[in-house]
């Protein structure tokens, strides 16, 4: 199998510690580190481990690959420095044209922070909207996985106050489509069952606590039961995350990101992956955010990234 393209992401976060922390790790030995080697040596140093790097191209046991791309901006763990935006997208454009013309297997992330790119004059919402308009095609469905637990997003990075305009048929349609998809073809399971949380409390209370259940969501269930699909909803939010009802279920999709995200995260944080559904690229990444209060501390914690390598290798 090709090589996996591994992205540290924010530079003055932990995604640099993750890296060297698994340095000499077997789930390193077929991955290709996209970052400065500067940085990685530098982080080293400060955690106080002895790690050997070889340019990629080149291979040594033991040694972390790394394709460069030059940071410009000296980092310090802990502050942000826009000056540094570009970079962490240089690394991105990098990974996904490997991915895209078959140089790499597939692309795992370290986090981004948002704030900062944007505050570099950069329109960024997050790592899947970024890469679906890198790969120029696609419909990004966010789904993180802890095991077999799987929660897809309908939408994603949106304020509160935008996400029930966010729900049209057009959107559920396409998101539950992808999704039914890629659990067939990427997961493996021929006929997969999705339940399919409400957007409203107690899913609308029969049209007492807001109509879209019964107006876009229900419709749009139907419709594609007809065509075969196995999905249960709209389910109150609140009792669709019971092992009653999640028992036999292959997914969850939820209608915004704190719907479904917190259930997920507080059963398998550490362990969860995010995975991009929808993409003709395979991307996985870990389940927590740049960390900056622990960067260069040697206290960040390596398992969610351990567990996204593991899953683009499947996956790819």
């Amino acid at each position: 199998m090709k090589p996996v393209a591994l992205t540290p992401g924010e530079p003055a976060g932990i995604g640099p510690d993750l890296v060297v922390r698994l340095a000499g790790d077997p789930a390193l030995d077929d991955v290709v580190v996209i970052a400065d080697p500067r940085l990685l040596a530098q982080r080293a140093a400060q955690l106080g481990r002895h790690v050997a790097i070889v340019e990629y191209g080149e291979r040594r046991p033991g040694a972390l690959t790394v394709l460069p791309v030059t940071l410009p901006v000296a980092v310090t763990p802990g502050r942000l420095d826009a000056g540094n935006a570009r970079y962490v997208l240089d690394t991105l454009d990098r990974a996904v044209e490997g991915c895209l013309g078959g140089e790499f297997s597939a692309l795992v992330t370290a986090p981004v922070h948002k704030g900062i790119i944007n505050e570099a004059g950069v329109a960024f919402t997050g790592h899947t909207e970024y890469l679906a308009d890198r790969c120029g095609e696609g419909h990004p469905v966010m789904m993180l996985m802890a095991d077999s637990f799987r929660v897809a997003l309908a939408t994603t990075h949106l304020p509160l106050r935008a996400v029930a305009d966010a729900i049209t048929a057009e959107r559920l349609i396409t998101v539950l489509t992808i999704l039914h998809h890629d659990l067939q073809s990427r997961f493996r399971i021929d006929a997969p069952r999705i339940l399919v949380c409400g957007l409203n409390p107690h899913a609308g209370e029969d049209g007492h606590l807001g109509r879209e259940e019964i107006e876009i969501i229900t419709p749009v269930l139907e419709s594609l039961r007809r065509q075969g699909m196995d999905l249960v909803g709209p389910l109150p939010a609140d009792t669709l995350f019971t092992p009653r009802l999640l028992d036999g279920a292959d997914a969850v999709l939820a209608m915004y990101h704190d719907q479904g995200l917190p259930v997920l995260k507080h059963a398998g944080f550490g362990r969860a992956v995010n995975v991009t559904l929808g993409l003709p690229i395979v991307r996985t990444s870990v389940d927590h955010g740049t960390a900056l209060a622990l960067a260069g501390s040697g206290r960040a914690e390596s398992g969610s990234l351990r567990a996204a390598l593991a899953a683009a290798r499947a996956l790819a």
